[in-house]
């Protein structure tokens, strides 16, 4: 046995969940108390489990997570249907007999009813492992038995083939057939499996009033055994929660609105907020040192990622959220920390951020939240923390050399340093964005459904609930105090007492937080006129059109010169519109203002009471290195007490630029040493021209692979940072160079950031050049008339010589929707109102869509695209349905993250918006929705160098140098619209198809320097023209769009025998429409006079059989001697004749053409009746009453028919499924039934096509589609 080496250490515990780094571990030694008992945290996430590990108490043995909300609506059921038991059972929605147990109160007798799909409610790789496993368990080993079996009797077939000799017809018709329904069978199992599609359990939800609480039960048995489905009541009053089911351990709740008539279903739609709730504020009585930050803290957990997108947050969802921490009766929350946020285009305005605006500065709540994980480059930091008012803590990630060797397993240590791809600031107007730093990766618990106890995550989504745990440790010690506080004398306090570090200060902000350092800054500085009290900082100067700043920052400009800034602060007291008067009078401070930068000019001293100051800055980049970019801020102080530290700031931030670039283009960097989380960052002035550049890495230095980060951006005003953006990580080798391309447009400064990943261990040199390039077309947006023919582009080369070699390629075809319904409606209830009664309004548009053929589509509101906290409407929200109902994917406001793959078929679009003014709602009701459709084939345009080329068809246009400040002229022709990819596409006047344009011949530089292309469709071909050529038009390419005869053509003159025709015509067409016994008596009427006329004959036999009349023998036997009648009249040897004919070349060849195709289409009709109901008799009988004369009628009309068409003809396939059944061939059965569902999917269709596969016994299949049958077919649209 070996023995144990001496030398082992202990494990590391105190690293996978870092405490000791920002003094948790020291504030808690000296007082457990404030362990964040009394206080609660809502965690504004993708939901909390409330069965993880560390989420079940408090330090107090409290319940740890009081309440679960989910404001997404995806777990949402309409459960409006309200029904009362009738013996002890009722009906679901999906169709089971549902039982109601014994042991349930319900002194109303009414159970509300919906039916909700399990994976509506998974994750999507809770999702992937449960479909797998049932997959596994449920139908491969069948499956695959069955066809193995199939496989079998087919080579058994083969095999006899030879073996027996027919003499008999009908012998070998059925010999043919039994050997096509055996291949068939193995054909519809190849691709049953091909298409398996699990659309997963289907769970009856019943809803009920116990006289005490709202109850629900989810019927996870799938019989209808609601004893052992899920029974639980409304988590805030219950606590109560269970997994979905034993095997997918997905831990859900429930919440019940609208007296009954919605049940929200809370669960999860990713890992993400279970471990973010852990690092916050976990609880293991029995092993603290995984303990989180404030284990004393109480949760709520409020979803706002919607599972219909992937985890993406919706603007209901956060507005839902912050309603229910505004006013709460039954628990007020001190902090939230929201591990969430997207990109705006700006920061000043927009319904959310109001809406944040008020939870924050009106009802005193700490708002914590990630920067996001989007640097190194600067200005990178998301919203939130980027919303109007400063009043959101924004935290970037750090990791420090504990967590390296425990969480990170690394080799050695390294000094702690911020994550390379944590955001940094500022924002674009100006504020510090990152306001400070926390420990961004932690190993903790993770929710029950991925099977593991507790998992590795980073990012700033977990250093923000570090800081949202120190806040709940100090908001808990300064209630165990009786301190009066505000969510500002606590930023204050945690921005004063944060470690600065060695670090960017843009990913660091005032430091890495300390906490005990913050409480104790707390205790002894409370009390002053400044604790409720913000400071408002606006500057302006550097805005165009009133636009708010947070700050200063100067990027944009070359920095020749000194610039005046105006800066306005306002004290505003919390919850301002109802604080005592007193409070404002009495309010009073004298501020002592610094600035540590020499090139920064400010007043030293302010004076303030309850009313708006202004002051100036002056900032004078001359002298400052170029290149480069430079921090500071005007900082002022209490007079009366400085140990306060900073009562509020105007943060600068001065990019000066390098401008005199080599020859105008070209810049380069001399070889520089990259040590791990080493940043460098560039700033060029890109010239007015320019339209791309190459940068070029190349590694002059290193034994090893140097893993570096490039990443490049330009700032365009009121435009997100990922406009403007390129990002890339690379590997280096030794002496090994990289190029990237990438757009840029000149005039902007842009920031080349190159970062070295922070746990390489090697260090590396890099060098950095860039050349600038320019092919530039005068207009931003080229837009072609397809009635113009020609569209001139010109094309400036402003920098270098360039090689011109332009393409332009159409992308998507576009058409513009309008809403077919519009509705207006007021939500309410107390998850859709603000408190102080503003209900929630939500318009709702219908769009109908009909898809021609299989495409890719992108349903686009142009209005509302893009936008979603800096919106000025609440959320937007659609939902794509086919024509059952059945949802089919749905999209928000980032419309190119949301593209459907869609068969053919007619779809309905649905698109709700919601907003507190009705009004605003009411403006939009005919808003147009875009719907792209990607081109199953890309379509290049002819480019010409001339405009008579272009028109003639002439030489193309051939790669060319155009030289410096010259302009080339190039001509785009209009595509066809008769070409073969866009002719299927149904055009019509006034829709568009997109693409793009490009001019250099480099592939790289295509793809990065792109011009978007418009081709509006002003008219289509022609379908038919005149062949004459007197009467014909000028012009050429087929663009009459006349459509019709010439006014002049003479009117065709009709005789008495053609009224005579058009008179029988109307009568047997009134045959059908009248009750059986007048239709019988026109029908005689019309045969009497025509006794000839097929027509009228089936008429009557269209209107004898009907579903009610095949259902018996007599009502058969009708339509079998009707059909008879007409099979009798027609001769089918001239028609035989006729189709087996190669060419008719005589002069009347159409006419005898359409009389052939009306007889046969007559003649098919009848025996497919006919024989439709002879099926009916023989499959009504039983076996020993069957004859061998019935069947041998059914064969003969088969063989009649196949002599015409395919069993699989619309016209015949219903008689052919009858009859492949009768004959046992339920394999060409279900092949037809299922072609038949491929055309479109029905109720009716499905029904047949289950029994064909239960005749089969392919029972696995059958089950399959029993059971999702009410998620192909719901009662109606799902809840937004």
């Amino acid at each position: 046995m070996a023995s144990c080496p001496d030398t082992l250490g202990e494990f590391p515990c105190w690293g996978l969940l870092p405490r000791k780094e920002t003094g948790v571990l020291n504030l808690l030694s000296k007082n457990p108390s404030y362990d964040g008992r009394g206080t609660v945290i809502a965690i504004f996430d993708s939901g909390v489990d409330p069965g993880a590990p560390g989420l079940q108490v408090t330090t107090e043995g409290k319940v740890k997570v009081i309440d679960r909300i989910d404001g997404s609506g995806a777990g949402d059921v309409d459960t409006s249907t309200v029904v009362q038991a009738a013996d002890g059972v009722i009906t679901g929605l999906s169709g089971r007999k549902l039982k109601i147990p014994e042991s349930w109160v319900n002194p109303s007798g009414k159970y509300h009813i919906g039916v909700k799909g399990a994976y509506c409610l998974y994750p999507q790789r809770l999702k992937e492992r449960i479909t797998k496993e049932r997959k596994d368990k449920k139908w491969d080993p069948i499956h695959k038995e069955l066809l193995a079996e199939a496989q079998r009797k087919v080579q058994a077939l083969e095999t006899s083939k030879n073996g027996a000799s027919n003499t008999n017809g009908n012998i070998s018709l059925l010999e043919k057939l039994g050997k096509e329904d055996a291949e068939a069978r193995v054909t519809q199992l190849n691709t049953l499996e091909k298409k398996y599609k699990d659309l997963g359990p289907a769970h009856d939800c019943v809803v009920y009033h116990d006289g005490e609480v709202w109850r629900a039960c989810i019927d996870t048995s799938e019989k209808g055994e609601l004893e052992s489905g899920i029974h639980i009541g409304e988590y805030r009053l219950t606590h109560e929660w269970a997994p979905l089911t034993a095997v997918d351990r997905y831990n859900v709740s429930i919440n019940v609105h609208n007296d009954g008539n919605v049940l929200e279903i809370v669960g999860m739609c990713s890992s993400h907020g279970t471990h973010v709730a852990s690092i916050a504020a976990a609880n293991f009585p029995d092993n603290p040192e995984r303990n989180g930050i404030a284990p004393g803290a109480q949760i709520i957990s409020i979803t706002i990622g919607d599972n219909r997108l992937n985890s993406m947050e919706t603007g209901t969802a956060l507005a839902r959220a912050m309603i229910r921490v505004m006013e709460n009766p039954h628990y007020s929350i001190d902090v939230i920390n929201i591990s969430y946020g997207e990109h705006a285009h700006w920061s000043d305005s927009g319904r959310l951020g109001e809406l944040a605006h008020e939870v924050v500065n009106k009802y005193g709540i700490s708002w914590v939240a990630s920067a996001g994980n989007h640097g190194p480059a600067l200005a990178t930091v998301g919203v939130p923390p980027d919303i109007h008012s400063d009043s959101i803590i924004g935290v970037g990630a750090y990791v420090s050399p504990d967590m390296m060797m425990a969480e990170y397993a690394m080799v050695e240590k390294l000094p702690g340093c911020a994550y390379t791809w944590s955001s940094r600031g500022p924002t674009a107007d100006g504020a510090r964005g990152v306001t400070v730093c926390a420990p961004g990766g932690a190993i903790t618990s993770v929710p029950n459904f991925l099977l593991r106890v507790n998992q590795l995550m980073n990012g700033t989504s977990m250093a923000s609930p570090h800081t949202a745990g120190c806040v709940s440790l100090a908001v808990s010690a300064l209630k165990q105090r009786s301190v009066i506080y505000s969510p500002y004398s606590i930023r204050r306090a945690l921005q004063h007492t944060a470690q600065a570090l060695d670090l960017d200060i843009f990913a660091q902000g005032h430091g890495l937080i300390q906490v005990e350092r913050a409480v104790d800054h707390l205790l002894q500085h409370s009390g002053g006129v400044e604790d409720k009290v913000r400071f408002a900082v606006e500057c302006g100067g550097g805005g165009a059109g009133g636009e708010r700043r947070k700050g200063i920052h100067l990027r944009n400009w070359k920095a020749d010169k000194p610039i005046d800034t105006s800066v306005i602060v306002e004290p505003i007291i919390l919850n301002d519109s109802e604080a005592d008067p007193n409070e404002k009078l009495s309010f009073c401070m004298e501020f002592v203002m610094t600035c540590d930068a020499s090139w920064v000019k400010a007043p030293t001293c302010l004076q303030m009471s309850y009313t708006v100051r202004s002051f100036q800055v002056t900032i004078d980049p001359r002298g400052l290195e170029r290149g480069r970019v430079y921090f500071t801020s005007v900082r002022a102080y209490d007079s009366s007490n400085v140990e306060k530290g900073c009562m509020f700031e105007v943060p600068i931030t001065v990019v000066v630029p390098y401008v005199d670039l080599i020859n105008g283009y070209q810049y380069t960097c001399p070889p520089e040493v990259f040590r791990a989380g080493h940043i460098r960052h560039h700033f060029l002035h890109v010239p007015l021209e320019a339209t791309w550049g190459v940068v070029t890495l190349r590694a002059s230095h290193g034994e090893k692979s140097q893993r570096i980060t490039l990443h490049a951006v330009q700032l365009k005003p009121r435009s997100s940072v990922k406009t403007l953006e390129y990002y890339k990580v690379v590997n280096l080798e030794s002496q090994e160079s990289s190029v990237h391309v990438l757009s840029v447009r000149g005039g902007y400064t842009l920031e080349l950031c190159l970062a070295r990943w922070w746990s390489s261990l090697v260090d590396g040199q890099v060098e950095l050049s860039v050349q600038f390039h320019s092919l530039r077309p005068v207009q931003e947006e080229v837009t072609l008339l397809c009635s113009e023919g020609v569209q001139r582009v010109d094309v400036r080369s402003g920098l270098r010589t360039e090689e011109l070699a332009p393409q332009a390629v159409l992308k998507h075809h576009t058409q513009v929707v309008s809403p077919s319904e519009s509705r207006v409606e007021v939500l309410g209830g107390t998850r859709d109102t603000v408190p102080g009664s503003r209900p929630i309004y939500q318009l709702v548009l219908s769009y109908p869509l009909s898809i021609s053929k299989a495409a890719e589509v992108t349903p686009r509101c142009a209005l509302l695209s893009d936008v979603l906290y800096e919106s000025a409407y609440e959320s937007q929200l659609w939902m794509l349905y086919d024509h059952n109902k059945q949802l089919m994917g749905s999209g928000d406001a980032y419309s190119n993250k949301y593209s459907l793959k869609l068969e053919k078929g007619d779809y309905i679009i649905r698109l709700h918006v919601r907003h507190e003014r009705p009004d605003l709602l009411e403006k939009l009701t005919d808003l147009p929705l875009t719907v792209l459709t990607k081109l199953p084939q890309e379509v290049k345009l002819d480019v010409y160098t001339s405009f008579n080329a272009a028109v003639t068809n002439g030489k193309k246009f051939q790669p060319t140098s155009i030289t410096h400040g010259t302009t080339q002229p190039i001509y785009l022709a209009a595509p066809s619209l008769s070409d073969k990819t866009l002719k299927g596409l149904g055009l019509t006047p006034g829709q568009c198809l997109l693409g793009t344009l490009s001019f250099a011949k480099d592939e790289q530089v295509r793809k990065a320097d792109q011009y978007p292309l418009r081709v509006v469709v002003t008219e289509v071909p022609n379908k038919k023209r005149s062949s004459g050529s007197s009467s014909s038009g000028g012009g050429s390419g087929g663009c009459n769009n006349s459509g019709g005869s010439s006014s002049e053509e003479k009117k065709e003159t009709k005789n008495y025998s053609d009224y005579l025709e058009a008179l029988r015509d109307l009568q047997t067409a009134w045959i059908t429409k009248l009750d059986s016994e007048g239709g019988e008596q026109l029908h005689k009427e019309v045969t009497t006079a025509h006794p000839d006329h097929l027509a009228a004959q089936l008429a009557r036999l269209q209107s004898l059989d009907t579903t009610a009349a095949s259902a018996t023998a007599q009502g058969r036997a009708a339509v079998v001697a009707a059909a008879a009648k007409i099979v009798a009249a027609v001769d089918i040897a001239p028609l035989l004749a006729f189709y087996g004919t190669k060419n008719d070349t005589r002069p009347e060849a159409p006419k005898i053409k359409t009389q052939m195709d009306k007889q046969r289409n007559i003649l098919l009709e009848a025996l497919s009746r006919q024989g439709s109901a002879l099926c009916a008799d023989l499959l009504a009988l039983a076996p020993l009453e069957e004859t061998p004369e019935a069947f041998q009628q059914v064969d003969t009309i088969a063989t009649d028919i196949m002599k015409f068409v395919e069993p699989s003809d619309s016209k015949v396939n219903g008689f052919f499924v009858s009859y492949y059944r009768v004959r046992g061939l339920d394999g060409l059965a279900a092949r037809l039934i299922s072609r038949q569902c491929e055309e479109k999917w029905t109720r009716d269709n499905e029904a047949k096509l289950t029994e064909a596969y239960t005749r089969l016994g392919w029972m696995h299949i059958s089950a399959l589609m029993a059971t999702t049958h009410s998620l192909r077919f719901p009662p109606g649209y799902a809840p937004f």
